[in-house]
């Protein structure tokens, strides 16, 4: 099979020929059909803490059709249409059993989606519905990822959100913040390139001044907001948010930072904020996810802005590093 490959940090993925994978007990082989590149990818090939090692097969936003059965394979068939949860598990401890993998002490997360062929266990497989696309397949997790950021602030109808960068994770959860019964939903940004697909997700108002974002947001709400999502992932954004959010508000950090990062904890203790970290989802918020699409939900579509072949993956992956008009770029291998 072909597969863009991390050879070496900070260097571009190579295309390469590897050897087919074959299904062990439990597993399934699934030709992939769409990949999603998300921005911990991007992490992933700058940073050594995160573990990537030479020779792997990133992707872990991938669905498409199952092709092989390993022994003891019973739910699932050749031809099944399947998004696959990234994280696999043990299945059998309390956390497996209560729809959080990401708990078990035997979780690992899965990768190999930016590959014609990739191999998971059966129990990460989630059916498509008829009404889903393999593409839909692919922007499940991302919204799952933000589904479990909303539900972590315990929002209420009727609160007022604040989402700290348009990208997918940010936009995703603009859409469910809204979809969950926020009444003003203001996104914000550096730059205007997703204003228009923000409010097509649910935004009540963009708001883009890089220079005094305080003041900006402030003005925006007329107050400050009960809630504020980072979803940005860099130095100053927690320190931001905690500036921003109303007096026994809650601050929920779902941005990706690698980096060493500063707050002053008065500013925070000074209005008791909650402080809340978020990350991965449970397995009913995946399926959530995929229930919200299989409903016609068209604004997760909207994520969606380019997809690439394989070959394409080298430079369009490197593209990904600088902000541009795109949003989420799916892979057809």
């Amino acid at each position: 099979m072909r597969a863009a490959v991390f050879r070496q940090l900070h260097q571009p993925l190579a295309i390469e020929t590897l050897r087919d994978p074959e299904p062990g007990s439990g597993q399934v082989v699934i030709r992939v059909g769409r990949c999603g590149i998300c921005g911990s990818d991007l992490h992933m090939t700058e940073d050594p803490a995160l573990g990537a090692r030479p020779g792997d097969v990133l992707g872990h936003e991938f669905a498409g059709e199952v092709v092989a059965l390993g022994k003891g394979v019973e739910r699932l068939r050749l031809g099944d249409r399947v998004s696959v949860v990234p994280i696999s598990s043990c299945g059998t401890c309390p956390s497996c059993l209560a729809g959080e993998p990401a708990w078990c002490s035997q979780m690992a997360l899965q990768g190999g989606g930016y590959a014609e062929l990739a191999v998971t266990s059966e129990r990460q497989c989630v059916l498509l519905p008829d009404s889903a696309s393999i593409a839909d397949g692919a922007i499940v997790e991302p919204l799952a990822v933000a589904l479990h950021g909303v539900m972590r602030a315990g929002m209420e109808p009727g609160a007022k959100v604040l989402v700290l960068g348009a990208g997918p994770i940010g936009l995703a959860a603009a859409y469910w913040a809204r979809r969950l019964g926020a009444t003003e939903v203001v996104v914000q940004d550096v730059a205007r390139y997703q204003e228009e697909r923000a409010f097509a997700m649910g935004a009540t108002r963009f708001v883009c001044d890089p220079v005094e974002p305080v003041i900006a947001s402030d003005a925006a709400f007329g107050g400050k907001p009960d809630i504020v999502f980072e979803c940005v992932g860099i130095p100053g954004l927690i320190a931001q948010a905690v500036e921003q959010a109303r007096v026994r508000g809650t601050v929920v950090i779902l941005g990706l930072c690698t980096r060493p990062d500063t707050f002053v904890p008065f500013r925070a203790l000074s209005k008791e904020l909650n402080l809340v970290t978020s990350a991965f989802f449970k397995r009913q918020e995946y399926e959530a996810s995929l229930d919200a699409l299989n409903a016609g939900s068209a604004e997760p579509r909207m994520l969606v802005t380019d997809t690439i072949g394989l070959d394409q993956v080298p430079e369009g992956f490197e593209a990904l590093r600088k902000r541009t008009h795109e949003c989420k770029v799916l892979i057809a291998p």
